[in-house]
């Protein structure tokens, strides 16, 4: 019973706070889920104010499902620079594929059926799903997790259970938006800044979460293994549309010795992973 009381309490400050004080984000504008889909995989990992400018640009360039589906893959790598994480291009363009052949052009609903396409997890298909469709459902990102997990007192894996069991069904989008909002603004990893919060004295305190390790250095990130995945892709994405380079030749333009075998193993697996492309004759290239 005292959750349910805290729930209500929780649920009543959090939406006045959020009706107050909501981040204007453009995606928040549309509910086109699949701008709202590209704004969440472009979210993953990649801070807000980076990720509006490069979700204008792709949507200009790829303005529905059908455009992305119809495009090559090597021109969603392109319209990728600068977010890092090209994967996440290379998923989104699958997604496209997989939407046009099994879903008329459309994305699913319900979560269940978000869930079939390609590198879809949970909270992606959650918040499309809610978002896009106003569905009631509950979704678990970090933000969520921390708020959830610090006002409630509750282990961080217990969470997910927790997030159904305090979701407000008749306003599951202003709810989850507005936790995301108070993880990233004031319920932040470190040095939360609980005064400002409306939760303040409600919450049962910061402590259950371990807290985040320091971000790398930028010269332990510069011999990183991402760094030189995304030096690769970034050589690669620079040629001449339909141009190519000698596949040692990109290697030994991106490594620094003693890395060269090590950076030549990381472009075998950008070619595994689809997001180079080899020919016979040993030269790379985006994929078509």
């Amino acid at each position: 019973m005292a959750r349910v009381v805290q729930a209500a309490d929780v649920r009543q400050r959090l939406l006045a706070w959020y009706a107050a004080t909501a981040r204007d984000l453009p995606w928040r504008h549309t509910r086109d889920p699949y701008a709202i889909l590209v704004a969440e995989v472009m979210l993953q990992q990649t801070q807000v104010d980076r990720v509006i400018p490069k979700w204008q640009v792709w949507l200009n360039r790829f303005p529905t499902l059908q455009a992305l589906a119809s495009a090559s893959r090597a021109d969603a790598i392109r319209a990728w620079q600068g977010l890092g994480y090209n994967m996440r291009a290379v998923r989104l363009h699958a997604i496209a594929g997989q939407a046009m052949a099994e879903y008329q052009g459309e994305l699913p609903r319900e979560v269940g059926g978000l869930l079939t396409l390609k590198g879809v997890g949970r909270y992606t298909a959650g918040a499309v799903a809610c978002f896009a469709y106003e569905q009631p459902v509950a979704m678990v990102d970090t933000n969520i997790r921390r708020v959830l997990s610090r006002v409630f007192g509750v282990a961080p894996g217990g969470v997910e259970q927790l997030a159904d069991d305090v979701l407000p069904a008749d306003a599951a989008y202003p709810w989850n938006q507005a936790l995301m909002d108070l993880g990233a603004t004031l319920c932040r990893a470190r040095e939360p800044l609980c005064l400002a919060c409306p939760l303040v004295d409600l919450c049962d305190g910061p402590g259950l979460l371990p807290p985040r390790a320091p971000s790398a250095s930028g010269e332990a990130f510069r011999g990183s293994r991402r760094y030189y995945r995304g030096r690769l892709v970034d050589a690669v994405r620079g040629l001449p549309d339909g141009g190519s380079i000698g596949f040692a030749e990109l290697v030994a333009q991106v490594a620094a010795l003693p890395d060269y075998g090590r950076v030549q193993a990381l472009a075998q697996q950008l070619v595994r992973d689809g997001l180079l492309s080899v020919d016979d004759d040993g030269r790379a290239r985006l994929p078509i």
